[in-house]
């Protein structure tokens, strides 16, 4: 049972901003959230596994309330979605458990660079994705290869869902407000999964922590991202969070390496 009278919600608070904005954007593009957040707990010195597994807990809550609210705004391509879940989920579910047997087994110092490395390159993918933004609509063709990469580098890395699968089926030509709406409602699916392979293979006390600030804030957050996915064209944003995610994941390296 929570005590929530030892709840220092002062010190959640950043982790409450930083999950709003985050969960904003995801709601709006189809992605970041994972990546913004990893970036975060990352460059704290959170262990990879740790951190990945802790963003999966928190997607349970926002993923679910996002996926709805697309819903609600007939955001969602229903082929698309199916073609999208079961590979997704495998191959999330097979990122986890390597992710965790790597946390068990070995020295987690070593990965840390290689996953801000892989977040340098998700954030300059989304910049080159808003500065060459497909203008064309076709119905995507490569969908389950594309969904199990995904959903292993989201487990591996903590975030790699949104701007793998998204921004692909952009190229592919995919419509922005269906492709936002159905990448948004399978990673809900996605995340209970990795979140389960997580706490069978970690436990669930070293998921906790800041956990909390970032559903409150992500939760706040998904219904606006909704709104704003069928409303506002992602060109710009997608360099903006681009610009973001490079300078940040970049400063964890620096760090790491100094």
């Amino acid at each position: 049972m929570i005590d929530l009278a030892a709840i220092d919600f002062t010190a959640l608070l950043p982790f409450i901003l930083i999950g709003f904005a985050a969960q904003l954007v995801d709601g709006a593009l189809g992605m970041a959230f994972g990546v913004i957040c990893n970036t975060l707990l990352v460059t704290l010195g959170v262990p990879p596994a740790i951190a990945s597994a802790r963003i999966h807990v928190v997607e349970m809550f926002t993923t679910g309330v996002s996926g709805l609210s697309h819903l609600f705004h007939r955001n969602i391509d229903w082929p698309l979605f199916w073609r999208l879940l079961i590979p997704g989920v495998i191959g999330g579910v097979t990122g986890a458990y390597l992710l965790s047997w790597l946390h068990l087994e070995y020295d987690e110092q070593w990965v840390r660079p290689f996953v801000l490395t892989y977040l340098v390159l998700i954030g300059i993918w989304l910049l080159v994705r808003g500065l060459l933004y497909p203008p064309k609509f076709a119905r995507p063709k490569v969908v389950a290869p594309l969904a199990v990469a995904g959903g292993f580098l989201d487990a591996a890395g903590g975030g790699g869902w949104g701007p793998v699968v998204t921004s692909n089926l952009l190229v592919q030509g995919g419509e922005p407000r269906k492709v936002v709406g159905t990448v948004n409602s399978v990673e809900f699916f996605l995340a209970v999964s990795v979140s389960i392979a997580f706490i069978w293979n970690l436990g669930i006390e070293d998921i906790l922590g800041p956990t909390l600030g970032l559903i409150i804030g992500g939760v706040a957050a998904a219904p606006l991202g909704a709104f704003l996915a069928k409303r506002f064209a992602p060109k710009l944003m997608l360099v903006l969070v681009g610009i973001v995610l490079t300078a940040t994941s970049l400063f964890g390296l620096w760090r790491f390496l100094a």
